[in-house]
């Protein structure tokens, strides 16, 4: 998944009233407002990755130990076709491979979604030259005095540590797989889904119930996956931004899956969420994965010239200079097509809360929590815990 932004659409309410608003839906105290009544889960994004490095063993315990019920690891493909976890195939950003002068020459530029990236590329490593790499913190504005402490690792590992931390803390620790860029790896010879599928099986997880849930940008993937195993698979839903109205926005390569774009399909990202993409959805998927702005969005007050109001102060125009909107039909209509919905990204950051949380980040988990959604995944497991708990 991608980074931060945030909105969609509609009339700006105050996050006290959205709430009160959710609460005349008549959630009953026994349950929550998901799909079947159970508590939403919490996702560690990456691990705990606003404190330690994304996508590190350490990361990973970090999100558990915080009462995360899934880690989550994206993953990529080595050269030599083991599966290790990183957010991109490019892991200039996340890892110390541009320090490190024996790999110099592998510097290279390939073509990602149709997009062209100069970096370092996870394909073009064998996993015993990825294990001579660190993990650093690719976001600046998180301590990074842990860069340079950790290996990468690969999906075995992660899966035994999930069982591991199952055992010692008596609850079933979920393992959350992302396949990256699909096609970019087909293309290279070295396609995620049967690595992935070929692991699950090792460790007996085949089935519905199994503690693994499988998502992926791309839909052809997720429609061959139906097909080879039982276990959940999610279709997450991405955009390029929102605009200050609170509009999604459509910029490719975020507008549509990338396959929908190889094979000309001129669908985008919201078709998937309309009632009709829905019940598509549904004949593949158990769940979808949108961005957050498309169950609830937020918008920018603009003044008398047009422009966005600096609201908080700081002389900077951010999400915190933002508003709430109305949320959309999205959940509900999920919901009805029988599908739990899993929004991304949650983030404490207080240029990421909107105005109306007040610096408080559990305010925006109580108000998806309050919107019915089945989990979310979040960069600070902890507090979404906490927020959750506190409902």
């Amino acid at each position: 998944m991608k980074t931060m932004r945030f909105a969609s659409t509609a009339v700006a309410v105050s996050i006290a009233t959205l709430l009160a608003a959710c609460s005349t839906l008549g959630t009953p105290t026994s349950a929550y407002p998901t799909l079947n009544g159970a508590k939403p889960l919490v996702i560690g994004h990456r691990g705990a990755s606003g404190y330690l490095p994304e996508h590190t063993l350490a990361s990973y315990k970090k999100a558990v130990e915080m009462g995360a019920d899934f880690i989550e690891p994206d993953l990529v493909v080595t050269k030599d076709g083991e599966l290790i976890a990183r957010h991109e195939p490019n892991i200039t950003a996340t890892t110390d491979v541009s320090a490190r002068p024996e790999f110099a020459s592998r510097k290279t530029t390939r073509k990602v979604d149709g997009v062209n990236e100069t970096g370092w590329f996870a394909t073009d490593f064998t996993l015993a030259e990825l294990r001579t790499l660190r993990a650093k913190q690719p976001n600046a504005a998180r301590d990074k005095s842990f860069d340079g402490q950790f290996q990468i690792p690969t999906f075995r590992e992660i899966l035994d540590l999930a069982k591991s931390e199952s055992a010692r803390t008596g609850r079933t620790i979920g393992v959350y797989p992302e396949t990256k860029h699909p096609t970019y790896h087909v293309d290279a010879g070295l396609p995620i889904e049967p690595r992935l599928l070929a692991l699950l099986a090792e460790y007996g997880y085949t089935k519905k119930e199994s503690p693994v849930i499988i998502q992926s940008f791309e839909v052809s993937n997720l429609k061959a996956l139906r097909k080879l195993t039982q276990v959940r698979l999610v279709q997450l839903v991405d955009a390029d931004d929102v605009d200050s109205k609170g509009n999604v926005t459509l910029v490719a390569p975020f507008d549509k899956p990338y396959d929908f774009a190889v094979a000309k399909d001129s669908r985008t990202f919201p078709d998937l969420l309309t009632p009709k993409g829905l019940a598509e959805v549904k004949t593949y998927a158990d769940g979808i994965g949108p961005w957050k702005p498309y169950l609830a969005s937020a918008a920018h007050v603009l003044g008398a010239d047009g422009k966005p109001r600096d609201l908080n102060g700081d002389g900077k125009i951010t999400d915190a200079d933002r508003v709430a909107l109305p949320p959309t039909d999205v959940v509900k209509n999920a919901h009805a097509a029988g599908l739990f919905v899993h929004a991304y990204t949650f983030r404490s950051e207080a240029p990421l809360l909107l105005s109306d949380y007040k610096g408080d980040s559990k305010a925006e988990y109580k108000r998806f929590y309050a919107l019915g959604v089945d989990g979310l995944f979040s960069d600070f497991p902890d507090t979404a815990v906490a927020a959750r708990d506190s409902q």
